[in-house]
């Protein structure tokens, strides 16, 4: 890399932390109406879907209805209102995790911040299952007047981290909310991809500790 990186910006959602009964808790609904869905497969499907479908700040039992249907769709399965109903009684208010892969955010030599399409009960959630004092900034959609992709919100993130867009990594799951526009403005960029989705992309890594082979 050309230039000396000064900060990491981090996204937060599927990313730094994630919901890991989420799946689960689907597959154990299509199981009591007889469809059996292997884990690997539902994450696909869902994860692309996430890609199309833009989640807002705060969801409602509306959006996941819209969602769950386009999910099941893409399953196959004909979503009935009763299936839909189960599967979000089932999957509201499913806590929050930390990756496993997150310690290495304690040997990282740079500074780090999250630029995220997120409530602003954000900042107490990384406190809880990160840590304190780990982000310098805690950048969050539902605090600001722009979002994710809007490039507005990463020149947002430069100007409150005060640094040019060659100096920061930009680490994120979504091409299109993140890495696309950030490496319009010039950020250093790397996709996370856990499930080894995106395998045609090569500006990626599959664990948090590859990090430290980009700085």
């Amino acid at each position: 890399m050309n230039k000396i990186t000064r900060i990491i910006l981090f996204d937060a959602a599927n990313t730094l932390i994630y919901k890991p009964t989420l799946y689960y808790k689907i597959q154990s609904v299509l199981a009591k109406y007889s469809y059996e869905i292997e884990e690997a497969k539902l994450q696909y499907h869902h994860k692309l879907l996430s890609e199309i479908i833009n989640f807002p700040d705060r969801t409602s039992k509306e959006f996941y209805k819209d969602f769950n249907t386009e999910l099941l769709l893409s399953l196959g399965i004909i979503p009935s209102e009763e299936i839909l109903n189960e599967i979000f009684t089932a999957c509201s208010y499913l806590e929050w995790k930390a990756f496993d892969d997150l310690s290495i955010l304690h040997e990282l030599p740079v500074k780090k911040a999250v630029l995220s399409n997120f409530n602003s009960n954000l900042g107490n959630i990384l406190e809880r299952l990160v840590g304190k004092n780990i982000f310098s900034e805690i950048i969050i959609s539902e605090n600001e007047n722009f979002r994710k992709p809007s490039l507005e919100f990463y020149e947002l993130a430069l100007k409150k981290l005060n640094v040019n867009p060659e100096e920061v990594l930009y680490i994120g799951d979504s091409l299109k909310l993140d890495i696309i526009p950030a490496r319009k403005l010039g950020f250093k960029t790397l996709l996370i991809d856990r499930q080894h989705i995106f395998s045609n992309f090569t500006d990626r890594i599959s664990n948090m500790k590859d990090i430290i082979n980009y700085l």
